[in-house]
């Protein structure tokens, strides 16, 4: 065995598909001041904002480089189902975005809530309401990855509700915190190495 180095102003994760082929069984909603509510075709900026509150402690940057253009495609396709979860105040604190672009298949895109919310129940509740909102009569098969730089509660979460590995690859890309895309501070559970390559926000 040996390392592998990466280039400077990288960054390597390894991603783990998960898959569940088996319709769950039918459990109890739990409770929740949170609320779901669909997104119709959202402007990208309005879409990159969410996004961006619920992604940047984990580094999600996948959306944030795309074009207007590449990414209207996808939030406005009749086979993708966006949806913000609303807390009591009516702010936006959450995302669920499921693709059926696939046939027979639904792909978890993005999941989750902002950070402060971690470990208080929410992510069983908004993990209910995806399976009831995934498993259309046509679909036999959901998944989704997580990867190592998620929170680190993430893996067990998903075999929890009944994912299960399925493969794994290693993804790398240019480190946002240094190319100015996020704050230099986000994601402290992954080393930052490298020079600013533009002026921070």
């Amino acid at each position: 065995m040996g390392l592998t180095p990466i280039l400077p102003g990288t960054l390597a994760t390894i991603v783990t598909v998960m898959e569940m082929t088996e319709r769950p069984k039918l459990q109890p909603m739990p409770p929740s001041v949170l609320r779901l509510a669909r997104w119709n075709e959202p402007r990208p900026d309005v879409y990159r904002g969410l996004f961006r509150r619920v992604g940047e402690p984990w580094l999600w940057v996948s959306r944030l480089v795309m074009d207007d253009a590449a990414l209207t495609a996808i939030i406005h396709d009749p086979a993708v189902s966006i949806h913000a979860v609303i807390d009591r105040r009516g702010i936006e604190i959450g995302i669920l975005e499921l693709d059926f672009r696939v046939p027979g298949a639904c792909e978890i895109a993005f999941f989750g809530l902002v950070k402060e919310l971690a470990s208080q129940g929410h992510g069983s509740w908004l993990m209910a309401q995806t399976m009831m909102l995934a498993w259309r009569k046509d679909v036999s098969r959901v998944w989704l990855h997580t990867c190592t730089f998620d929170a680190p509660t993430a893996y067990g979460f998903y075999q929890k509700f009944g994912f299960t590995p399925c493969s794994q690859a290693i993804e790398t890309f240019d480190d946002p915190r240094l190319t100015g895309l996020i704050p230099r501070d986000a994601a402290s559970h992954v080393p930052l190495l490298g020079k600013v390559t533009v002026s921070e926000r």
